[in-house]
């Protein structure tokens, strides 16, 4: 691999500066924003590199960017990204010229995507490059797949994904999206996805606000989902829904062994620091703390409104309040069983005024072995690349595409620590974008041998 490790660092420049010119391009799903300007820039920023792309048409979305590349082996790898980033705000937050600046500074690229998801679209294409510029053939089949809807949940993805099923087929798929664990300079694998039901619980009291005087007379619906909530979850963390961890996938030795192995190596204190908090929930640490954030469901409040917060005070008894929750499930906890679950709990502890919104990313949860020929080829190139093994989890955040295809997947990453996903002053620190390239070749490589 020194003959492509050797190109990648020679176009280094020129690798850097167009990701700075994929940066500058805004692409923001959640608003509609400059995504299919952003798609054709793709596009045509690989076919400058010699790399087969075109638009496949969604029905209601934006264009996915797709191409395939032949090759003699026996292998072909799925490699999955997308050019969707989260949206900028609060811009006047952002440093370094604003979230589309693109800008270099200490060596470090700043700008929206350049972790999230610019730079892993770009790792895989120049690597391609690199192999077809120095022997001609790239190592292993590739079907570049650049969607343009992951950061809002892909809603348009699965009918072009089930009508180009036999298109889409492979031997392994990946994505390179994501930051190295702090206080470790490897790579995480993570060999399975989460998944998350999304839900808004409405309670609703009196037609409208009422004098407070009227408290004993009528419901409070903050109150209702103040019991309601912990009906759902004790002080513990455990979830109190009946039967909720049904079929749940119990860690075996292997799964416990990469825990332990992480535990030793990862620096919980610096974790602890960038959390800002002096110790986790429920006094855990080491392996423990890693084995519950890795295999434990959870059932996370993100936020209550209702009534009255504003300066002074009002005397009202609140016509409505609302939650809304995620619920991270691994496997193999079911999302559309999960809800019914949900449904089902509240109507029996007698919150039937309580309506459940759902929002269920109804791919389900999903968990590989190490011995998976996509697994060991990529511990065995992120070994490579980095000179020490990586860090191997048992299942990660949730992936949209899983629920149009089932492949082998691996999900990995090369951003630095500290690269702000989905937050101001998002960055990447130049040599690990050129080292993530070369990650991304040796991924190539070895699947192709496997």
């Amino acid at each position: 691999m020194k003959d492509i490790y050797q190109y990648i660092d020679e176009h280094a420049d020129e690798f850097v500066a167009d990701l700075q010119t994929f940066v500058q391009q805004p692409s923001v799903s959640a608003q509609d924003i400059g995504l299919r300007e952003c798609a054709a820039l793709i596009r045509d920023m690989m076919h400058r590199d010699g790399l087969p792309a075109e638009f496949h048409e969604l029905e209601d979305g934006p264009p996915v960017v797709y191409g395939e590349i032949p090759s003699k082996s026996r292998k072909t790898l799925l490699c999955y990204s997308h050019y969707d980033v989260q949206p900028p705000e609060p811009i006047e937050a952002w440093t370094h010229g604003g979230p589309w600046s693109g800008a270099v500074v200490d060596g470090i690229l700043y700008g929206r995507g350049a972790t999230d998801n610019k730079s892993g679209v770009l790792a895989f294409n120049k690597a391609a490059k690199a192999f077809l510029a120095v022997r001609g053939e790239v190592p292993v089949g590739l079907k570049l797949l650049i969607e343009g809807e992951e950061e809002i949940g892909s809603p348009n993805l699965g009918p072009w994904a089930k009508k180009n099923a036999t298109m889409l087929e492979a031997d392994g798929m990946h994505c390179l999206d994501g930051s190295l664990e702090i206080g470790v300079d490897v790579p995480d694998v993570s060999l399975g996805l989460k998944s998350v039901l999304f839900v808004e619980l409405i309670a609703r009291g009196p037609r409208s606000d009422v004098h407070s005087l009227n408290a004993p007379l009528v419901p409070n619906p903050v109150w209702d989902l103040v019991h309601a909530l912990a009906t759902i979850m004790d002080r513990e963390k455990n979830i109190l829904i009946p039967d909720w961890a049904e079929g749940i996938y119990v860690p075996n030795d292997e799964d416990m062994g990469y825990l332990k192995d992480k535990a030793a190596r990862i620096d919980f204190g610096l974790l602890k620091e960038e959390m800002g908090v002096d110790e986790f929930a429920l006094g855990r640490d080491g392996v423990d703390a890693l084995k519950a954030r890795t295999y434990e469901p959870t059932a996370n409040i993100q936020g209550i409104e209702g009534g009255y917060t504003g300066k002074g005070t009002k005397t009202i008894v609140p016509s409505e309040a609302r939650v809304r929750m995620d619920f991270r499930l691994i496997p193999n906890i079911s999302p559309a069983k999960a809800i019914v679950k949900l449904r089902d709990h509240l109507k029996r502890q007698g919150f039937d005024n309580i309506e459940v919104k759902g929002e269920a990313r109804t791919e389900d949860p999903y968990k590989i072995s190490a011995r998976e020929d996509i697994s060991v080829s990529i511990i065995a190139a992120a070994h490579e690349v980095y000179g020490e093994p990586p860090i191997v989890n048992g299942v990660s955040a949730e992936g949209a595409i899983l629920k149009h295809v089932w492949i082998p997947c691996v999900l990995t990453g090369f951003a630095n620590p500290g690269c702000n996903l989905h937050a101001p002053d998002e960055n990447i620190h130049v040599d690990k974008y050129i080292q993530g390239i070369k990650y991304a070749a040796a991924i190539m490589e070895h699947f192709g041998r496997t």
